[in-house]
């Protein structure tokens, strides 16, 4: 007599239907928590490398994501007390990553074309136009999800409980592992379709629990959409036209280019570093009036440089017998210059960490200490307060002195009283050495500080002509002037504008840079 193989029972199939739905649901809700961080930190690098990475951005990011996320939440739970099905949530969750998968498209032609509306709103109208719209959709998922699972009103505060800790809890795994790993590791743009391929991914699979054909369906594009981020639209290094390298770092996007003019390092769109690659001397005057800080001494001695970019500055004092330590935030920075800018590691030791937590753990003294740390979106303003300045005060020599290199569109900004005036707080003697001409226009500022009076030792080779090492210093020199600190703001940790005086400084530096760049998008 044979085996009689029973058939499940109508209530067993509903209890597997159930137990498929909700495993559904809470990984529909784990993937688009996760999504939300992931797109808010990838924001930062779609958009940096055009405007710069400064406060505004931020600011701009964190208020576009949690409008998105409110209007999605209303429109979501509305959506579903009306009538939730499942079809309609996987909807939602596709669309969503349809958008992600199209941001890397999207990005330049917004960008250039948000960019006439000045700095703020230009950062804030590209965030809303790339990311409102996936944002919001992902903000429906969790409402809806509720409506969905909750059987009954006597469980839903547990089940939105239940929802939204999963979700909050992907979000939080997310942002780390985008911030931490993925985004050095992956890429900004593959990440962004990897991400969109993951939405969409997700929402097919919950259409395909509804039959065996839309299963077997769902394979075939989830696995075809896997090999397509392989060939995902990516910004590929060319060096025919002068693209040498792209490197994205836990900091920052770097790019070195080749010009006509020389080579440069690009960090988010600004330029950092210009070398004539036969000799690896600097491009930018400002490296050369730098040098002036070693000229208040009869000899050689010892050095830290706070920012090592492309190491033209090391690589000046090196040459002049210096003994160089340098700190630099970011190792990838550091394996730029060396792969192509000719730094060696012969010419300076260096430090990977904060220049201030450096100046903080390290009691060495030093006879001359260089900040060169400051981007072209912003000054950090952790660097530039009273307390940082008290600080490195205590890592100099008796007579040691202190350089400061920045921007400022003119002589007597006020970013450049201001740091003159705070510097001037904890320095007996400050001068201030510009290099814009005419006196009005943006260009770097060097400030000079010493306990003792700023005498040089012998007087500065005159020039021979406009261009070269010798006019950067001796136009410097001879345009030495002093800040009347009265009324001037000091710097403090507690209070410091600097971010919002950068802005006219980033604004003009960033349309200098997309007008020489407008044919050959190499630099963003």
């Amino acid at each position: 007599m044979g085996t009689v193989i029973s058939k499940p029972s109508s209530g067993q199939h509903k209890q597997q239907r159930h137990f498929i739905i909700n495993f559904y649901i809470y990984l529909a809700v784990i993937v688009s928590g996760a999504s939300v961080l992931a797109i808010e930190v990838l924001g930062t690098r779609v958009i940096a490398p055009f405007y710069g990475a400064s406060l505004y951005l931020w600011s701009a990011l964190i208020s576009v994501t949690l409008a998105a996320l409110s209007l999605g939440y209303a429109i979501g739970g509305r959506l579903a007390d009306r009538d939730a099905k499942l079809n309609l949530f996987c909807a939602i969750i596709g669309v969503a990553g349809l958008w992600v998968g199209i941001i890397p498209w999207l990005r330049v032609p917004i960008l250039v074309a948000a960019e006439g509306f000045g700095l703020r709103t230009a950062v804030l109208v590209t965030a809303t136009v790339l990311f409102f719209p996936p944002l919001a959709l992902l903000g429906m998922v969790s409402p809806y999800a509720i409506r969905l699972k909750a059987k009954s009103l006597s469980v839903v505060g547990r089940t939105a409980g239940d929802l939204y800790a999963v979700s909050t809890l992907a979000s939080v795994v997310a942002a780390l592992a985008t911030g931490f790993f993925l985004i050095p590791n992956v890429g900004v743009t593959r990440l962004l379709f990897l991400i969109g391929i993951l939405l969409v991914g997700t929402a097919l699979i919950g259409i395909a629990s509804r039959s065996k054909f839309a299963a077997l369906v769902v394979g075939l594009v989830v696995i075809g959409g896997t090999l397509s981020y392989f060939v995902a639209p990516t910004v590929a290094v060319e060096p025919e036209i002068g693209l040498v390298a792209i490197e994205e770092s836990a900091y920052a996007e770097i790019r070195v280019l080749d010009l006509a003019s020389g080579r440069y390092m690009v960090i988010d769109g600004g330029l950092h570093t210009g070398v004539d690659t036969s000799t690896w001397e600097s491009n930018f005057e400002y490296a050369n009036v730098l040098e002036i800080a070693r000229e208040f001494f009869n000899k050689p001695g010892e050095m830290l440089v706070v920012g090592l970019g492309g190491g033209s500055i090391v690589k000046n004092f090196v040459r002049a017998g210096w003994s160089v330590e340098a700190v630099e935030i970011d190792p990838v920075v550091t394996k730029v210059a060396r792969t192509y800018f000719g730094f060696l590691d012969s010419e300076a030791s260096v430090h990977h960490m904060d220049g201030r937590q450096f100046l903080n753990t390290n009691s060495k003294t030093y006879d001359i200490i260089v900040m060169d740390a400051f981007g072209s979106s912003s000054v950090p303003f952790h660097l530039v307060t009273e307390e940082a300045f008290t600080l490195i005060r205590s890592r100099l020599d008796s007579d040691g002195v202190f350089a400061m290199n920045f921007h400022a569109v003119g002589w007597r900004d006020e970013i450049v009283t201001s740091l003159a005036a705070t510097v001037n707080r904890r320095f007996a003697h400050v001068i201030v050495l510009p290099i814009a001409e005419p006196p009005d226009k943006l260009g770097n500022i060097v400030i000079l500080a010493s306990d003792r009076e700023l005498k040089l030792t012998h007087e500065l080779a005159r020039p021979s002509d406009r261009f070269g090492p010798e006019y950067d210093r001796a136009h410097a020199w001879d345009n030495q002037f002093k800040v009347d600190t009265s009324g001037v703001t000091i710097l403090t940790d507690d209070l410091n504008p600097m971010d919002v005086w950068s802005e006219r400084t980033n604004l003009i530096l960033r349309k200098d840079l997309h007008k020489a760049f407008a044919k050959r998008q190499i630099a963003w």
